[in-house]
């Protein structure tokens, strides 16, 4: 019989070995990204938000503090909240709302470690490919970077490589289905661009099922799961009027103003656009090549040979054909010209992990490389991608474990430099506030210290992002006014004087440039390339 068949669910045992090596994997992730989880990087204004907003959940059942605009579905900050409700100190269980946020992005890591191992070896029927692919995903810096975050693209991945694993179970039964297409729909609720990956599933599910004799049934009951999620959220939105925007009108230059409207924020998001992300300036030249080159460059190179590979007439193979065409489908999301934020990558990372892992691993079994290794026995097959994995830690250039510091000099890599303490830098803006701030003064910030200004005694309920201060009503119009004088501190986060300038193409954010050119700094902290400042507006 064959050793592999992904069609028919023919999948070799774990075995003791393929036990050993998926503990090794988890290990690794534990340490590689619980290691410095709270200090490094800097809080970002997102994890604020979505901290913000699982706030909103657990202390006034809502789904956000401001007015809900359906920029995302919500199922993210649902399960934050649901993470917190029960801990001893809910929000500040592990010191702040992010750092409890961000230790169940570890959970969640190595959750999709144990997933993405089963799932590239049950595509490819390798230990090794696994092994690779895990690897990758937990060392690689970029990943290192962005899923040590609290970011709804790490929860969304969580779910989507649940639901191919249900889909890769040796036998395809009705609960199986009904699992994996669920998984889907609240990983659709969790992130939209999930509906990128969602061909790939669908083809995959035709080919686990054909000649099935409960085919036709599987075949209605995944979509019918994984449209449940999807519909609940709708009908959320319709039950308190806003799926539709007052009298149909899409009208991109006039968002409806008595309302806001699912539909119509979708319509908005689709025609949003920043041009090229191949242009010097964008995100792939600016921030994802020199976080790690090489896992990019790799994973689009194997993404490619897994696609031919797997759309061979003669010899199809479903398993490369699924890993090339689910890189494939997130890349087209990304290349496509629309807003990309620089987390946007995160998904990217395991997919181009598992191909790295599948291709290498069928490398290593070509003829012609067995030729030119003579007989090469399970041992070589191993030795070539570690003496790989030892040049990429060892290498200062790569960033892995190594790097070259700004003075020069090698030093080890800044996810794992116990000195340097980012987070330690917002710890001390937050202290002086409270040191020197009275809680009745009216702030704008950013996002990162929304759950810290908020949640714990003294609370300050006039502190509020600059975003959210400059387009809900409740606040531009009422608290503010729109008038700088009634600004009385600017907390400024690292590179927040670009996103005013940015969120300012309409002139929305002008009385906050006005108050900023009217104050006078009162604290700052700057380290390299990172700048805290606190200014106080003279009236």
């Amino acid at each position: 019989p064959p050793r592999l068949s992904v069609e028919r669910g023919i999948f070799p045992k774990l075995g003791r070995n393929g036990r050993l090596a998926l503990l090794f994997s988890v290990l690794t992730g534990l340490l590689s990204h619980g290691y410095h989880l709270f200090r490094y990087p800097l809080y970002l204004t997102d994890e604020g938000i979505y901290m913000q907003r699982a706030w909103s959940l657990v202390r006034e059942t809502r789904l956000s503090p401001y007015t809900y605009d359906y920029d995302h579905a919500p199922a993210g900050w649902i399960t934050l909240a649901g993470w917190a409700f029960p801990l001893p100190k809910q929000f500040e269980t592990f010191g702040n709302a992010i750092n409890t946020g961000r230790f169940l992005m570890l959970l969640v890591h190595l959750g999709a470690v144990v997933l993405l191992f089963e799932v590239t070896r049950r595509l490819s029927g390798s230990v090794l490919a696994a092994t690779i692919a895990a690897f990758f995903f937990n060392l690689s810096p970029i990943a290192v970077y962005y899923q040590r975050q609290v970011l709804l693209d790490n929860l969304m991945m969580f779910w989507l490589l649940l639901a191919l694993y249900a889909l890769l179970r040796r036998e395809t039964t009705i609960r199986s289905a009904f699992a994996g297409g669920a998984a889907l729909g609240i990983a659709l609720i969790t992130k939209e661009n999930a509906l990128f990956f969602a061909p790939t599933f669908m083809y995959l599910l035709y080919r686990r099922i054909q000649g099935s004799p409960s085919h036709r049934f599987t075949r209605a009951l995944w979509p019918f799961a994984a449209a449940a999620p999807v519909g609940a959220y709708v009908t959320y939105a319709l039950l308190k009027n806003e799926l539709m925007p007052s009298g149909l009108d899409f009208d991109l230059a006039n968002p409806p103003a008595d309302h806001v409207s699912l539909l119509y924020t979708l319509w908005w998001q689709i025609h949003r656009s920043q041009g090229s992300l191949l242009n010097h300036h964008g995100l792939l030249y600016t921030s994802w090549l020199p976080r790690d080159a090489f896992l990019l460059l790799a994973g689009m190179a194997t993404m490619v040979i897994s696609l031919w590979w797997g759309m061979r007439k003669k010899r199809r193979d479903l398993g490369f054909f699924v890993a090339g065409t689910l890189a494939f489908g997130y890349s087209f999301y990304l290349l496509r010209g629309s807003v990309v934020l620089d987390f946007y990558i995160t998904p990217l990372i395991p997919i181009f992990a598992m191909n790295i892992g599948m291709v290498t691993d069928r490398l290593l079994r070509r003829p012609a490389l067995r030729r030119l290794l003579g007989r090469m026995s399970s041992k070589v097959r191993i030795a070539v991608p570690a003496m790989l994995a030892v040049l990429l830690l060892a290498s200062p250039s790569t960033g892995y474990l190594l790097t070259v510091n700004t003075e020069g000099r090698v030093a080890v890599a800044d996810q794992y430099q116990s000195k340097l303490a980012l987070t330690h830098m917002q710890q001390a803006q937050i202290a002086w506030v409270r040191k020197h701030v009275s809680p009745k003064a009216r702030i704008i910030m950013d996002d990162d210290m929304w759950g810290e200004l908020h949640d714990v005694h003294p609370f300050y309920p006039y502190a509020h992002s600059h975003w959210n201060a400059s387009s809900d009503p409740a606040l531009r119009d009422k608290l503010f006014r729109k008038r700088w004088q009634n600004v009385d501190y600017i907390i400024m986060s690292n590179k927040m004087r670009n996103s005013i300038h940015r969120n300012n193409g309409d002139g929305r954010e002008n009385w906050i440039l006005a108050a900023l050119r009217n104050s006078e700094r009162v604290w700052a902290d700057i380290r390299g390339g990172i700048r805290l400042e606190i200014y106080r507006v003279n009236k």
